[in-house]
């Protein structure tokens, strides 16, 4: 396996959540699991990335590494940079991959099939994970980012709505018909690309869906994709929580 980097940018400041890094699940906080989990996937170093001194002392008390970074960061992707400036930028490193920070049942298996595609030669410039759409209410649901592709699984687009349109069918037919993917947010970068990310302006794709990943395709950066059949689970609300604790108290 190439050697990877596993970086979790961990915000305090959560408009439905504060301090969410911090929530207890089951005994754990959510922070905790995150890196036991990516810890679990075999990669070279896993590295919190925060804004926050209390996450930041957290981390290190259960025997974690962590780095202090600016507040004002726009996205995960610039916190992320800045957390690799900080470790000295390692050149043996062959892909820095971005874990977001509040999926603590990440499965150790979908890092790894990123982490494999940069042993191919030439390795991709930035690589994502996409998931198989099972359900209409994934299909049409704003919030779970759909992707298009080409033959040989390089991203072509990205939308919060279900593409390709299929003129003649209806939409409780489009399923059937069609084999539709879901995005799901992990990504991996080689790291000279990841600095040129960083450096790119909004772009009006990203500003209409309001999705990061259409700037580097409009910037003409390509995006290869792995499939995975795991789901994935985020948590943003409170109910999300709920469901997490009833899900590990099981």
């Amino acid at each position: 396996m190439s050697a990877a980097l596993g970086i979790i940018p961990a915000r305090y400041a959560s408009t439905r959540l504060p301090g969410k890094p911090l929530l207890d699940l089951g005994g754990q906080t959510m922070i905790q699991r995150v890196v036991a989990q990516a810890r679990l996937a075999g990669l070279a170093r896993v590295v919190v990335a925060t804004d926050d001194a209390r996450i930041l002392d957290h981390v290190r008390s259960f025997g974690g590494e962590a780095v202090l970074t600016r507040a004002d960061h726009p996205s995960g992707t610039d916190r992320v940079w800045e957390a690799f400036e900080q470790l000295g930028s390692p050149a043996e490193i062959s892909c820095i991959v971005n874990i977001q920070g509040d999926e603590p049942f990440i499965h150790p298996a979908q890092i790894q099939a990123l982490v494999a595609l940069f042993g191919q030669s030439p390795p991709p410039a930035i690589a994502t994970l996409i998931k198989p759409v099972l359900t209409e209410e994934e299909l049409f649901s704003p919030h779970l980012p759909k992707v298009v592709t080409a033959q040989r699984g390089n991203a072509l687009y990205f939308s919060r709505h279900p593409l390709p349109y299929q003129r003649q069918h209806a939409a409780a037919e489009w399923l059937a018909h069609h084999r539709y993917y879901r995005h799901l947010g992990l990504y991996a970068y080689r790291p000279d690309v990841l600095r040129q990310l960083t450096q790119l302006p909004p772009s009006p794709l990203e500003l209409a869906e309001s999705l990061e990943q259409l700037r580097w395709l409009e910037a003409g950066f390509q995006i290869q994709t792995a499939v995975t059949e795991l789901d994935a689970f985020g948590i943003d609300t409170p109910e999300d929580v709920a469901q997490a604790r009833a899900r590990l108290a099981q």
